[in-house]
Protein backbone atom coordinates (compact mmCIF):
# COMPACT_ATOMS: atom_id res chain seq x y z
CA UNK A 1 0.00 0.00 0.00
CA UNK A 2 1.05 3.46 -1.06
CA UNK A 3 2.27 5.86 1.91
CA UNK A 4 0.57 8.88 1.60
CA UNK A 5 2.24 12.09 0.97
CA UNK A 6 3.14 14.30 4.16
CA UNK A 7 1.70 17.65 3.89
CA UNK A 8 3.79 20.61 3.33
CA UNK A 9 5.35 22.72 6.28
CA UNK A 10 5.63 26.05 5.86
CA UNK A 11 7.86 28.60 8.48
CA UNK A 12 8.49 32.89 8.46
CA UNK A 13 11.81 33.42 9.12
CA UNK A 14 12.83 37.08 10.38
CA UNK A 15 16.60 36.48 8.26
CA UNK A 16 19.67 37.74 11.08
CA UNK A 17 22.28 39.78 9.54
CA UNK A 18 25.28 37.22 8.53
CA UNK A 19 23.49 34.23 7.85
CA UNK A 20 22.88 32.74 3.90
CA UNK A 21 19.62 31.90 2.78
CA UNK A 22 20.99 28.12 2.31
CA UNK A 23 20.82 24.59 4.42
CA UNK A 24 23.99 23.27 2.74
CA UNK A 25 27.44 24.17 1.18
CA UNK A 26 30.36 24.23 3.49
CA UNK A 27 30.98 27.95 3.48
CA UNK A 28 33.98 28.45 6.00
CA UNK A 29 32.90 30.59 9.28
CA UNK A 30 29.21 31.14 7.37
CA UNK A 31 26.00 30.53 9.09
CA UNK A 32 23.23 28.93 7.57
CA UNK A 33 20.00 28.76 8.27
CA UNK A 34 19.61 25.66 9.88
CA UNK A 35 21.52 26.87 12.58
CA UNK A 36 18.29 28.69 13.22
CA UNK A 37 16.04 26.14 13.81
CA UNK A 38 15.13 22.24 13.23
CA UNK A 39 13.65 22.09 10.06
CA UNK A 40 12.33 19.18 8.32
CA UNK A 41 13.97 17.24 5.43
CA UNK A 42 13.27 19.05 1.89
CA UNK A 43 12.73 22.64 3.41
CA UNK A 44 13.72 25.48 1.02
CA UNK A 45 14.15 29.25 0.90
CA UNK A 46 11.91 30.96 -1.09
CA UNK A 47 13.84 33.73 -3.08
CA UNK A 48 17.11 35.08 -1.03
CA UNK A 49 18.09 37.30 1.07
CA UNK A 50 21.70 37.84 0.57
CA UNK A 51 24.20 37.66 4.08
CA UNK A 52 24.66 41.23 4.55
CA UNK A 53 20.62 41.97 4.59
CA UNK A 54 17.79 41.00 6.65
CA UNK A 55 14.21 40.35 7.45
CA UNK A 56 11.12 37.97 6.02
CA UNK A 57 12.37 35.29 4.14
CA UNK A 58 9.34 32.45 3.52
CA UNK A 59 10.63 28.67 3.63
CA UNK A 60 8.75 25.80 2.41
CA UNK A 61 8.89 22.35 1.40
CA UNK A 62 6.02 23.21 -1.63
CA UNK A 63 8.24 23.46 -4.90
CA UNK A 64 5.21 25.39 -6.11
CA UNK A 65 4.51 27.54 -3.69
CA UNK A 66 8.11 28.89 -4.12
CA UNK A 67 7.04 29.02 -7.91
CA UNK A 68 4.30 31.19 -6.97
CA UNK A 69 5.73 33.49 -4.28
CA UNK A 70 8.89 34.55 -6.26
CA UNK A 71 6.57 35.45 -9.53
CA UNK A 72 5.64 38.73 -10.55
CA UNK A 73 2.41 38.42 -9.00
CA UNK A 74 3.26 38.67 -5.26
CA UNK A 75 5.20 42.41 -3.80
CA UNK A 76 8.19 42.56 -2.04
CA UNK A 77 8.77 45.09 0.22
CA UNK A 78 12.06 46.63 1.55
CA UNK A 79 13.48 49.30 3.97
CA UNK A 80 17.12 50.63 2.77
CA UNK A 81 19.12 52.98 4.87
CA UNK A 82 21.17 54.83 2.98
CA UNK A 83 23.59 56.99 2.61
CA UNK A 84 23.17 60.62 2.74
CA UNK A 85 19.49 62.34 2.86
CA UNK A 86 17.92 60.59 -0.45
CA UNK A 87 16.40 63.28 -2.39
CA UNK A 88 13.07 63.75 -4.35
CA UNK A 89 14.69 63.61 -7.34
CA UNK A 90 16.19 60.11 -6.41
CA UNK A 91 12.54 58.50 -5.31
CA UNK A 92 11.18 59.70 -8.27
CA UNK A 93 14.22 57.67 -10.68
CA UNK A 94 13.43 54.72 -8.15
CA UNK A 95 9.39 54.72 -8.78
CA UNK A 96 10.08 55.45 -12.79
CA UNK A 97 11.87 52.42 -13.30
CA UNK A 98 14.52 52.40 -16.51
CA UNK A 99 17.60 51.88 -14.15
CA UNK A 100 20.29 50.40 -15.91
CA UNK A 101 21.40 47.68 -13.60
CA UNK A 102 23.81 44.68 -13.92
CA UNK A 103 22.00 40.81 -13.49
CA UNK A 104 24.08 38.03 -14.19
CA UNK A 105 26.94 40.25 -16.03
CA UNK A 106 24.41 41.83 -18.72
CA UNK A 107 22.84 44.99 -18.44
CA UNK A 108 19.40 45.00 -16.78
CA UNK A 109 16.65 47.59 -16.78
CA UNK A 110 14.50 47.97 -13.58
CA UNK A 111 10.63 47.72 -14.24
CA UNK A 112 8.73 50.73 -12.24
CA UNK A 113 7.94 50.43 -8.46
CA UNK A 114 6.94 51.93 -5.95
CA UNK A 115 8.95 53.90 -3.49
CA UNK A 116 8.92 56.85 -0.72
CA UNK A 117 11.25 58.05 1.63
CA UNK A 118 10.61 57.56 5.30
CA UNK A 119 10.06 59.51 7.90
CA UNK A 120 10.55 59.01 10.78
CA UNK A 121 13.38 55.89 10.10
CA UNK A 122 12.01 52.80 11.29
CA UNK A 123 12.73 51.53 14.72
CA UNK A 124 14.72 48.50 14.37
CA UNK A 125 17.01 47.05 17.05
CA UNK A 126 20.82 47.80 16.14
CA UNK A 127 22.15 45.18 14.00
CA UNK A 128 24.86 43.00 15.35
CA UNK A 129 27.56 44.47 13.61
CA UNK A 130 26.86 48.13 13.70
CA UNK A 131 25.77 50.00 10.21
CA UNK A 132 28.38 53.49 11.10
CA UNK A 133 27.99 56.46 13.23
CA UNK A 134 26.73 59.62 12.72
CA UNK A 135 29.81 61.18 12.17
CA UNK A 136 30.69 59.62 8.48
CA UNK A 137 27.41 61.83 7.57
CA UNK A 138 23.43 61.50 7.33
CA UNK A 139 21.64 58.84 6.47
CA UNK A 140 18.35 58.47 5.29
CA UNK A 141 15.63 55.39 5.22
CA UNK A 142 13.63 54.58 2.09
CA UNK A 143 10.59 51.91 0.98
CA UNK A 144 10.77 50.21 -2.08
CA UNK A 145 8.52 48.12 -2.91
CA UNK A 146 9.05 45.10 -6.39
CA UNK A 147 7.64 42.87 -8.34
CA UNK A 148 10.98 41.69 -9.47
CA UNK A 149 13.67 40.26 -7.75
CA UNK A 150 17.01 40.05 -9.59
CA UNK A 151 20.22 39.17 -7.27
CA UNK A 152 20.95 42.29 -4.88
CA UNK A 153 18.64 44.40 -6.88
CA UNK A 154 17.73 47.10 -4.41
CA UNK A 155 21.21 47.73 -3.51
CA UNK A 156 21.61 47.96 -7.22
CA UNK A 157 18.93 50.30 -7.78
CA UNK A 158 19.51 52.33 -4.87
CA UNK A 159 23.58 52.94 -6.01
CA UNK A 160 21.97 53.84 -9.43
CA UNK A 161 20.71 56.41 -8.38
CA UNK A 162 23.58 57.86 -6.36
CA UNK A 163 22.70 56.69 -2.53
CA UNK A 164 24.04 53.42 -1.78
CA UNK A 165 22.41 50.76 0.71
CA UNK A 166 24.26 50.55 4.21
CA UNK A 167 21.71 48.41 5.57
CA UNK A 168 18.38 46.37 3.82
CA UNK A 169 15.66 44.39 5.89
CA UNK A 170 12.19 42.93 3.56
CA UNK A 171 9.55 43.98 5.72
CA UNK A 172 7.09 42.38 3.73
CA UNK A 173 6.09 39.56 1.20
CA UNK A 174 2.37 40.20 -0.23
CA UNK A 175 0.12 40.49 2.62
CA UNK A 176 2.46 38.73 5.37
CA UNK A 177 4.83 41.38 7.08
CA UNK A 178 8.12 40.98 9.26
CA UNK A 179 6.24 42.71 12.15
CA UNK A 180 7.40 41.97 15.42
CA UNK A 181 8.96 38.85 14.76
CA UNK A 182 12.26 39.15 16.45
CA UNK A 183 15.84 38.56 14.46
CA UNK A 184 16.30 34.68 14.06
CA UNK A 185 12.32 33.83 14.82
CA UNK A 186 11.11 30.96 13.07
CA UNK A 187 7.59 31.06 13.41
CA UNK A 188 5.76 28.08 11.44
CA UNK A 189 2.41 28.33 9.58
CA UNK A 190 -0.51 26.41 8.06
CA UNK A 191 -0.01 28.36 5.00
CA UNK A 192 0.74 31.66 3.59
CA UNK A 193 -1.63 34.20 3.95
CA UNK A 194 -0.23 36.26 0.69
CA UNK A 195 -2.93 38.15 -0.91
Amino acid sequence: MAEASLPHRHFIVHKPFGYLSQFIGNPKNKKLLGDLHAFPAGTMAIGRLDQDSEGLLLLTTDGKMSEYVRSRKVEKEYYAQVDGRITPEAIEQLQQGGLLITHEKQPYQTLPCQARALTPAPAFPERSRRVRDDRHGPTSWVSITLTEGKNRQVRKMTAAVGFPTLRLVRVRIGNLHLGNLASGEVREVESFELA
